[in-house]
């Protein structure tokens, strides 16, 4: 399957957190909307507020447990497969992906990162940004693959670094860009600009 679609695309957010990340995909992806439409929400905590904030906006809302890694696997990519989902975003989610799962979804799946990639992979983004002492940071929206943030980079957005910055202000003004850059590398790829 190869985008664009020719007809609304069948978003799935799969999110471990908070959901905000999730909140601005529901915003630019309503039910209903000439692009895309986020038709659900997967997690593996059956308490994360992703979960409880997709039911308030009236998006179905799964919890899968994470028993084993191939368990997770088998049971999301079944619900994706059900569920007709077109594009999966991992917003929040904080696992590392089979190759095997990975390269059922190459192409359809996609990470926002908290760093300029390749700069900053893994955890810690805004620690490993701080201690380097750049002058900026931003994020990354990129395809997953068999990699850790290792994906093909569809958009960049930067802030500077401030003096005095630590984790959590500058990843709360790395958030705000997040929220902007996913929606937008999510209609790059729905239109065919950008291909892993």
């Amino acid at each position: 399957m190869g985008f664009p679609l020719g007809r609304p695309a069948r978003l799935a957010v799969i999110a471990s957190g908070r959901g905000s990340n999730l909140a601005s995909l529901l915003a630019s992806f309503p039910p209903g909307g000439p692009e895309a439409e986020v038709v659900l929400v997967a997690g593996e905590k059956e308490r994360a507020p992703a979960l409880a904030r997709a039911r308030e906006a009236g998006v179905e809302a799964v919890h899968v447990p994470w028993d084993t890694r191939e368990g997770f696997e088998a049971r999301l990519d079944e619900l994706l497969g059900d569920r007709g989902v077109d594009l999966a975003c991992l917003a929040g989610f904080m696992r590392v992906l089979s190759p095997w799962f990975v390269g059922r979804w190459h192409g359809r799946l996609l990470n926002v990162h908290p760093s300029l990639l390749p700069k900053h992979r893994g955890l810690h983004a805004h620690r490993q940004a701080l201690a380097e002492g750049v002058s900026e940071s931003g994020c990354s929206v990129h395809f997953v693959d068999a990699g850790v943030d290792t994906g093909k980079v569809i958009v960049q957005r930067r802030v500077p670094v401030l003096p005095g910055d630590t984790e959590e202000t500058l990843a709360e003004r790395v958030l705000r860009e997040e929220h902007v850059a996913y929606p937008e590398a999510v209609r790059l790829v729905l239109r065919g600009e950008v291909r892993p």
